[in-house]
C-alpha cells in the first residue's frame, strides 16, 4: 500500500527490549469529498508509522515535511487508562520517499529506499534535459 501525507512531529528512534532500533513517526492524510447535498467535507486520517530498516531515516524525517510511504497498514485496539476502548491504524513501513515540503529539510526530494538493510539518499539532479 502506498500512502501520502505529512509527519505530524519529528521522528523518533527506540530500542526494543531485544537491542533492535525502530524508528517511529506520525503521518496525517487529508482527503475531501462532496455529501448528497454539495458541501465539501474535509477528512484527515492519521497513521502511526514505523521504519525498522535504519535509524538514520529519523535525521530527515522532521515535522511538516511531505511523505510517500510503501509498506502495510495494521489496526491496533486497547484500553485507556479511564476504561476507553481505543484503537489507531498503524503502517508498517518498508520504503520511504521524502517529497520535501518543510523549510527544515535540507535533502528536498529525496529517495529512501532499502538496498540489502543500506539507505540510500538520491539527491535531485540540477541538470534536467529539457
Amino acid at each position: 500500500m502506498n500512502i501520502i501525507g505529512r509527519l505530524t512531529r519529528d521522528a523518533e528512534v527506540h530500542t526494543t527490549p531485544q537491542e533492535k532500533k525502530v524508528v517511529n513517526f506520525s503521518v496525517a492524510i487529508n482527503d475531501s469529498y462532496r455529501n448528497k447535498q454539495g458541501e465539501r467535507i474535509e477528512q484527515t486520517s492519521y497513521f502511526d508509522c514505523s521504519y525498522w530498516i535504519s535509524p538514520n531515516v529519523a535525521k530527515i524525517l522532521l515535522k511538516g515535511a511531505l511523505v510517500e510511504l510503501t509498506g502495510r497498514v495494521s489496526t491496533r485496539a486497547w484500553t485507556a487508562t479511564n476504561g476507553e476502548l481505543r484503537s489507531s491504524l498503524n503502517f508498517h513501513t518498508s520504503t520511504i520517499k521524502l517529497h520535501g515540503g518543510s523549510k527544515k529539510i535540507e535533502h528536498p526530494q529525496a529517495i529512501v529506499k532499502q538496498e540489502n538493510t543500506k539507505i540510500i539518499i538520491e539527491e535531485p539532479v540540477d541538470d534536467l534535459p529539457f
